[in-house]
Order: C-alpha cells, then structure tokens, then sequence
C-alpha cells in the first residue's frame, strides 16, 4: 500500500468487483451508505448523474453522512422527493437524529408527517418531547416500556427524563427492574439501578449469582428487597420450587405485595416449563404487577388445567389491549361457553369467525360451521393489470426486487398498497403473480378483507413435484404447502440468520443427516436450494419428524421449527402421570413465542390449503387432535433424529 493512502470499506469491497453498469454502481453506492463512507458515496454518486431512479442515488448519499447532515439538507432532500417511499425514509432517518439532539420544536412539526410511522424509538421520542412540556404522558409512557428487548435510546432517554422530573416514579422503576430480571436483560437492569442509585455490582450479583442472595436474604430496604426479588426471578428461571422455598423461608421481611410479586415472578417461570405447580403460584400471586407476559401465561397455565373459571377472571383482568387479541377473544367464548353462558360465548366466536386464521378457524367450528373457501371474486382482467403495471411505485418495487434489494422493493410496494383499494390490492397481488414473485403476492393478498382470493393467498406452485414427492411418502400435501408458506413464502433462496435454506428452510447438518436416511446419494449442502432437493429432503424430514410423534401435525410441526427434543419436552413427562390436552391448549402453552406463533400459523395454513385444494370443508379441530404424555419408550426414529 503507498504511504498516505487509506482504502475505504465500501471501496475495497467494490475493489474486488467490476462495476459494470449503472446499477452495480447503485449498489456499490448503497455499501458505502451503509458503511457510513461518504468519500466512496460522493464518488458513486457522481457517476450516477443520469440514474433513471434519482431519488434512491441521492438518499444513499445522504445516508451516508447522516449524523453530520444539517437540517437544511433533510428539509431539502424530502421537499424534493416529498409523498414518496423515501422520503418517508428520510424524514424517520432525520426524526432519529431531531430527537438524539433534542430538538423538539422541529421534531414536533415533523413527526406528525411521518407516514409509516412503526419505529418504536421514534414513538417514545415523542412522548418524551410531551413530557419536556409538562403534559401528562404517564400512561403513554407505560404503554411503550412492556417489552425490555425493544428498548432503545429513545425509549431509554424517555425513561431517565420522565423519572428524573418525577413523572415516573420509583414503583416503576422497580417494576422495570424486576422485569428486566424476568428476560434476563442485564444492561437495561444495570441502567435502572443508575436512575435508583444502586451500585453496579449489586445488580450484577443478583442477576448472576442469584443463589447466594438466597442465602441471606432480603434486608429491611427497599433496594435490598427488590434486589432480592430480581435475584428470585433469575434463580426461579432454572428451579422454580427452589425459589418458591426461599420466598417462604423469607416472606416474613417482604410486604404483602412484594410477596406477591414474588409469587407472580416464580409463576411465570413455572408456567414456561408447564409445571402443574404454576397454576398454585399464580394464586399466591394475587394483587401483583403483572408483566404483558405473565397475564397471558397465568391464562395458559389455568388453560392447561381446564379450569374454565380462572380461565375468565384472567381474560378479564388483562388489559384491553391484550384481552381484544383474537386469541384471548376465542378463549374467553371457550370459557364463556363452559360455564353455559352461550349467548355470550356465540357473541365472541361471531367476532372474529370471519377471519382465516388460527382463532378465527376454531371460532369457525366452535359456531358449529367448517373451514372452507370464501366465494372467488371476478378475475384480474388484463386491463386492470396493464394500468397497474404503470403505477411509477410497483415499476421501482420490480426493479429493485430483480436487483435482490429486497428492502428497498418491499419499502416501494407497500407504500403504494397503502393508496389501495381492495380490488387494486389484489391487482397489484396479480402483478405479484405474473414476476414470480409469491411472497409478495402472498403477503398482498392477505390484506384484503371484503374481496378476498385464496389462489393468491394460498399458491401451490410445482404442483407435479410436490404430489409425487407427498404422495409417496405418504404425507398430506396440503399440510407441507402450509408449512412452506409459514417457512420461505416460495422464495427459493431463503435463507434465515441461522442458516437454514431453501422453500422449506432446512439447516445443513439436517439436510446431511436425512439424505443418508432417505437414500438421496451424491448429496452435498450446495443442492440445498435446489428446488426439487429441497423438497424432497425436506419432505423426507417431515415424514421422519411425524412419524416418531405418533401422526401428530402439532408435535411435528413445533419439531420441524423447534427440534423434536423441544417438542417432546412440552408434553407431560411419562404416560399415564399427566393430562390429555386438546391440540389447541398444547399450541397455546408451547414456551417459546416463535414456535408457538408457527405451529398455528402452519396448522391453520394447512386447513386452509386443504380446503382448497379437496374442495370440501374442514376441520382444524381433528388436525390438532389431542396430546397426552410421552411414550414410556420413545420409537427408535427419536433416537438420533437432529
């Protein structure tokens, strides 16, 4: 290298390529955006003068030095590009920075004109600039600090300003900290106790030695008891009967509502590992602060027991914006419904049967109705299409989607979606359709309520492949087409953050594993995109997965996300010493968001495709069926199943 001369990120990257037209010089422009290097992006910017989409040239430009961009040119770039996707972009990028800079007057003027409006930094950003005008924004507050892994600067600054001028106070705080413990989130705990004075290292004993606490127990402070509560939170994770021993031997030092507290921190932990104990815990827990969470686990447990009573008083005691959640929706009439109180319980399952999801479905059967398909509306015509092929928006959208710039294309798209009628929505779906491109369409046509089209919604693409490799493996074809729209959406190079590949998102030591076991010889882990291959180990997988969970699709389909040790850990320990649940109180306790969210997703998808595919009615009630205890001996094919 010549003395004196340094290579940028962005320009070494591209050192290694050759820019061979004007949109691999985008995407070089992009890179040193998104490297913060705004020599390289001056450079590419300058060789893009003539770039048939402006806006984006200019955008990444301006990205790339957005901490050091002068208001003047944030007002300048949006004045310019004004009602446009990136605009909108630009004015969330400059509302970041108005708020880091606490700039509020300027802040105020913008906010309101931010059109997609879904950054949560940005939310508590403004309720901070409400409260630095003396309004009360308490609860506003509150409503945006429930979730310690979305926090932010913003949210953080929110809540050292809004306690600092007493508009939080100390109970709060303690709540947070004691939530912070439940999620194990360290740093937000260690901020809290900056805004409580508590030393750093009395946090981090009690999140990380939680057991030696426990052997002295709470002192006659406050600091010293909610320490001590955190510390039972964090020991509770690992041995809940442990905790709940230590919250005896001390709850004498405790007030009643810390001791319930307490109680209320070891249920949640109990309920996640669907311990029959939890449902005693959360009794003992009466009175406390409940957590998002912990009001819908106390539900789950009391689910688990079938004690329909509980069930109702824990619906009714959420928050309406939780107890207004389908899911709480369906269970409440399913309570309502068991205490023979059916005029209220039909009044619920009516509310949401008309949706097509896993509640509205049961709902469906609870009315005493199948699932079945809504009424086609009139097809796209050609006329339609052709107007909707013009719209400068969805033009961009294409055009990024074939430069695989994905975000930039779903930024494009949905935000002419949003000027939509139904009717054009499921036009643009169709355009979707005729570009290959079946996520989009997928994800387009679920927005429609009024005219809905379950061909779009519901694709079933290379048909042939998929009935001859289903067919000989016996397995239910529309069961596999819902489990690939919950996995890839039909995107053939799909690839999640932790590796797993292809239309149905299987790992690589997965793939290896199940072409030895199904005879796929010559197989390397560079075929797992291959349509066919992916398919077809895939499908092996899943029929290795079912069988050894007995022809369960819930059990199957939470191995096939989760790992099938998980899925067998969620039912009851040995046959005959635990309860028999049906399928959709299983799906409801399963501990872990994301597979619960996807086994319903993937079960709901699957009556929906069965429906459409056979023609007839169905029943998501007789595919869940019903999951007792685990096998004394669990078949041969769990023993080495990856």
């Amino acid at each position: 290298m010549l003395a004196g001369f340094h290579m940028s990120a962005a320009q070494a990257a591209s050192s290694k390529k050759t820019l061979v037209n004007d949109d691999d010089r985008l995407m070089a422009l992009r890179e040193a955006a998104f490297h913060d290097d705004s020599q390289s992006a001056d450079q590419y910017a300058a060789q893009l003068g003539n770039y048939d989409i402006p806006s984006y040239v200019d955008y990444y430009r301006l990205r790339a030095r957005m901490a050091k961009a002068s208001n003047a040119e944030y007002r300048e770039f949006i004045q310019k590009y004004e009602g446009s996707a990136i605009a909108d972009r630009a004015r969330n990028d400059w509302l970041l920075m108005l708020g880091r800079r606490g700039e509020w007057d300027l802040f105020d003027q913008q906010y309101p004109q931010f059109v997609v409006a879904d950054d949560n930094q940005l939310r508590c950003y403004a309720v901070l600039s409400r409260a630095t005008k003396l309004q009360k924004v308490a609860q506003d507050a509150k409503a945006l600090l429930n979730s310690p892994k979305d926090y932010g600067e913003g949210c953080y600054s929110m809540l050292n300003y809004m306690y600092q001028n007493q508009q939080l106070d100390a109970g709060f705080v303690y709540f947070q900290l004691r939530m912070a413990a439940e999620n194990g989130a360290l740093p937000l705990a260690l901020r809290l106790g900056k805004l409580l004075d508590i030393p750093e290292k009395k946090i981090s004993e009690a999140f990380e030695k939680p057991a030696a606490l426990m052997k002295k127990g709470p002192e006659q402070n406050k600091v010293s008891r909610e320490l001590f509560l955190a510390a039972l939170a964090r020991l509770a994770k690992n041995d809940p009967e442990e905790a709940a021993q230590a919250l005896s031997r001390y709850s004498a030092r405790l007030t009643e509502h810390e001791r319930a507290n307490g109680w209320a921190l070891i249920a949640l932990q109990s309920a996640y590992k669907l311990e029959p104990d939890a449902i005693g815990y959360w009794t003992r827990a009466d009175g406390a602060d409940l957590t998002q969470e912990a009001y819908q686990w106390r539900v789950r447990s009391a689910l688990r027991e079938t004690d329909w009573k509980l069930v109702r008083q824990g619906i009714l005691a959420m928050p309406a914006s939780l107890r207004n959640d389908p899911a709480w929706t369906y269970w409440l009439g399913r309570a309502y419904k068991a205490e023979g109180r059916n005029d209220e319980a039909g009044k619920l399952f009516s509310s949401i049967a008309d949706q097509h999801h896993f509640y509205g479905q049961l709902a469906t059967e609870e009315s005493g109705r199948k699932i079945g398909v809504p009424p086609a509306g009139r097809p796209v015509s050609a006329e339609e299409l052709a107007q909707t092929e013009k719209n400068p928006g969805l033009q961009r959208a294409l055009r990024f989607y074939s430069m695989n710039l994905r975000t930039e294309g779903t930024r494009e798209w949905n935000w002419e979606l949003r000027r939509m009628t139904e009717r054009q929505i499921l036009v643009a779906a169709e355009l979707a359709r005729q570009n290959q491109l079946l996520d989009r369409m997928v994800n387009t046509s679920d927005r429609t309520r009024g005219e809905t089209d379950f061909g779009q919604r519901f694709p079933t693409p290379f048909s042939d492949s998929m009935y001859r490799m289903t067919s000989s493996l016996g397995l239910d074809m529309a069961w596999v087409y819902g489990l690939i729209r919950q996995e890839s959406r039909f995107v053939m190079s799909a690839k999640s953050h932790v590796g797993a590949s292809g239309l149905m998102q299987v790992m690589p030591a997965t793939a290896k594993w199940t072409a030895r076991k199904i005879g796929l010889t010559g197989f390397t882990t560079d075929q797992i995109t291959n349509r066919d291959t992916n398919i077809a180990i895939g499908t092996g997988y899943l029929k290795l997965v079912l069988d050894s969970f007995e022809g369960s699709m819930p059990l199957a389909a939470a191995a096939y996300n989760a790992g099938p040790s998980r899925s067998r850990r969620w039912r009851a320990p040995n046959a005959g010493s635990g309860p028999v649940l049906e399928g959709a109180i299983w799906a409801e306790n399963i501990p872990f968001h994301e597979t619960r969210d996807y086994v319903k997703k993937v079960l709901a998808n699957t009556t929906n495709y069965a429906a459409l595919i056979t023609g007839q009615p169905q029943s998501l009630k007789s595919r869940l069926g019903t999951i007792g205890p685990r096998p004394a001996n669990d078949p041969e094919t769990m023993k080495d199943l990856p």
